[in-house]
């Protein structure tokens, strides 16, 4: 299998759905909605089961790329079509491929306009984010990653809430102005190493003075899509309109961009810049840690909680990935993977809800685990799973986060540590009004519990959480040598560090 690009079909193949959708001639609209649909999720499931296969044949003993792919693309201009994955890019592959056909059995019986055009859009941003984090050429990288922003655009301004349009030109507009000034980066970047390439890029020597700047842009473009305090302020509005399917790739994937970015970009190509601005980054973390956090426990609006519980755990993912400490950056990576799957399910557990009454006010609801048991427990595990508790996934990235910055800044890691109370107060309370107390409401008297296709929507993501929880040591493998290796040249600067405080006193 050395030699058959695997990789470009994984990346490709949602692309070569979208083109069969887009060829399923008119007529009934009721047959073309079903074709749509199942074209779409046999898509996402075969390129699924690929990316597992990759997963199964991944070398966990070494730092090296996999599956590399190379081609020439631009030759004169030295940029070349260059695929790859390592220990750090190998799961968000897996999330993208994970969460797409989820997406589409969650839009089964909610999306009935436009169907087609709709699994186009997904299967197109599939392509794109799974593009995104194999790219080893920095030219491709940009194609892919601004790329995401145009299905996108369309998945929110088209089948989003009564303001769906503001949404989507917020979305856009944020997250290309930082872009742009990534791409100036690129540009010097690229005159003067004299390649695209990431891979050589991430061994150039940069001069220390240009990695200032260069840290800069590309942390103007990485803080929007994280997003980071204050630049989050898109993401509430993008959430509350995007449909449920959209909401769910917006937290699960989409997000992870600025994490992924920062250890692909920013650590390995700009290390003394990363040193130097390490303390903004744990102040602007706490900040989000903290504040953000209070501010979820003020809203009514459940998607909203929940969107400002993202940039909360988010600050969370900057602090372990900044303390570039081994511990860290693995809680870091193990945290943005299993935030992934809890904040995708509880934007579809929020949709259950909202199909049937087409409200997302917590004040609307009350008492529904007398009507919904089933919804109320899958409820309860994914809550759980957000605040951190032991036997999910979400403890193991908290606890080796922590871990990490406690060796760094035991200030940060004492302030950061206050997000995990913060969290559990706003889920337990939300959790606390929505499910238990008595039903007071007409309309909750006759709700309905989970449908057969919910519970196959949502049983994957639970067994997700609880293997990560109970059984991380797979997962962990996989990224351990690509962070020993990214790692190596702060552990030296450390060492030298303490070695010249030795001489001197």
């Amino acid at each position: 299998m050395t030699e058959f690009p695997i990789l470009s079909l994984v990346t490709f193949l949602p692309l070569v759905g979208a083109g069969f959708i887009l060829a399923i001639p008119g007529g009934d609209a009721e047959v073309v909605r079903r074709n749509a649909r199942s074209v779409a999720l046999w898509t996402s499931m075969i390129t699924l089961l690929l990316s597992v296969f990759l997963w199964v044949q991944f070398d966990t003993t070494t730092a090296a790329f996999q599956f590399e792919e190379r081609r020439a693309w631009m030759p004169a201009f030295n940029i070349s079509y260059h695929l790859g994955v390592d220990g750090i890019s190998m799961f968000f592959v897996l999330l993208t491929t994970l969460l797409t056909p989820i997406c589409v059995l969650a839009s089964w019986e909610t999306v009935t306009d436009r169907v087609k055009e709709y699994m186009i859009a997904f299967l197109v941003m599939e392509t794109m984010m799974v593009g995104m984090f194999s790219a080893l050429d920095v030219v491709l990288f940009y194609v892919f990653f601004e790329g995401v922003l145009i299905p996108m655009f369309l998945i929110i301004g088209i089948w989003g809430g009564p303001r769906r349009v503001y949404a989507a030109f917020k979305f856009f507009l944020y997250t290309l102005t930082g872009s742009v000034l990534m791409l100036l980066a690129i540009l010097a970047m690229y005159f003067t190493a004299g390649t695209a390439d990431i891979p050589a890029l991430m061994e150039y020597d940069f001069p220390a003075d240009m990695q200032t700047w260069l840290w800069l842009a590309f942390f103007a473009s990485f803080a929007v899509k994280l997003p980071m305090w204050p630049v989050h302020t898109w993401l509430p509005d993008a959430h509350v309109e995007a449909p449920t399917a959209g909401s769910v790739i917006l937290a699960g994937v989409l997000l992870k961009f600025g994490g992924y970015g920062f250890l692909r970009f920013s650590l390995p190509m700009f290390p003394d810049a990363t040193i130097e601005f390490a303390p903004l980054i744990f102040t602007l973390s706490v900040i989000a840690v903290i504040y953000v956090s209070l501010v979820a426990l003020a809203q009514e609006d459940m998607k909203k909680l929940i969107a400002y519980s993202s940039v909360a755990h988010m600050g969370f993912v900057t602090v372990g990935v900044f303390s570039l400490t081994g511990q860290g950056i693995e809680g870091a990576i193990f945290m943005m993977l299993s935030h992934g799957v809890v904040s995708a399910a509880l934007f579809l557990i929020v949709g259950v809800v909202y199909d049937r009454m087409h409200s997302r006010d917590i004040s609307t609801y009350g008492g529904l685990v007398h009507r919904m048991p089933v919804y109320a427990l899958t409820f309860m595990v994914f809550m759980l799973a957000s605040v951190g508790l032991p036997g999910t996934g979400g403890f193991i990235g908290e606890f080796l986060i922590l871990l990490g910055i406690f060796q760094v800044n035991t200030w940060v890691a004492a302030l950061t540590a206050t997000g995990v109370v913060l969290g559990a107060m706003y889920m337990l309370y939300m959790y606390r009004r929505v499910i238990f107390g008595k039903i007071t409401k007409a309309d909750l008297k006759a709700i309905l519990d989970l449908s057969g296709r919910e519970k196959m929507v949502l049983a994957p993501l639970i067994l997700v959480i609880l293997w990560m929880g109970l059984y991380p040591t797979p997962f962990l493998d996989v990224m351990h040598a690509s962070v020993e290796s990214l790692i190596e040249p702060f552990e030296q600067a450390r060492a030298a560090a303490s070695g010249v405080a030795v001489a001197g006193r």
